[in-house]
């Protein structure tokens, strides 16, 4: 595994159907050690605080092979940062990687906690209000970070897995469980079994185990 980039933003207002949004997907690479700290990158903010960061949400990672995917599906080149991701990474797929996993990139420590929900401000980046139903139904969404241990990243490191989380749920498998109408009762159960699960993700799958179980 690898870090393929290192991508930040500033908030900044754009033009959308009549009105102005203020959004901070427009990422753009960056070059050398960049801080990664338990809020943010440095260089880095969110725009939206209530529905983004946080410290489960300090950083968004996304595989370079869902670019390429996209590449090829909608014909357009798909830069690092396209999807508004902190980290352009390289072989942590969604179906491989689990919540709760952790990971050293560079001196950072992270931990996987939520895949990735989108709002409509991904529709405005990729110019399609659409794409948000074809990019959760694709499960290729990547997935957020929360900081364990500060450190610098930078494009090139090594990603080395410290741990693997033991309930063995995989971001696909949360990206099915809270976003389809799969009704796997043993994903739901599993995930509560994940001791770092955020808040908000707890939550939800406390809802979602109590439609589903019989």
């Amino acid at each position: 595994m690898r870090l393929a980039s290192v991508n930040v933003a500033l908030p900044r207002e754009v033009a959308y159907r009549g009105r102005r949004v203020w959004t901070g997907i427009y990422k753009e690479p960056v070059r050398g050690r960049v801080h990664a700290g338990f809020l943010n990158l440095e260089g880095d903010r969110q725009a939206d605080l209530r529905v983004h960061g946080g410290r489960d949400k300090a950083l968004y990672a996304y595989d370079r092979d869902n670019s390429r995917f996209w590449e090829e599906r909608l014909r357009r080149e798909m830069p690092p940062g396209q999807f508004g991701e902190n980290l352009t990474v390289e072989g942590m797929k969604e179906n491989e990687v689990h919540i709760g996993d952790r990971y050293r990139i560079g001196s950072a420590l992270v931990e996987v906690s939520e895949p990735r929900a989108p709002c409509f401000k991904l529709g405005v980046k990729m110019e399609s209000p659409a794409f948000l139903k074809d990019f959760l139904e694709s499960g290729r969404t990547g997935f957020y970070l929360r900081v364990i241990e500060e450190g610098d990243v930078g494009a090139g490191d090594v990603i080395e897995t410290v741990s693997r989380d033991p309930a063995g749920v995989t971001v696909l498998d949360a990206t099915r469980l809270l976003f389809s109408r799969d009704e796997d009762v043993d994903v739901a159960s599993r995930a509560l079994e994940i001791a770092s699960l955020s808040v908000g993700l707890r939550r939800a799958v406390s809802e979602r185990l109590a439609r589903i179980a019989p």
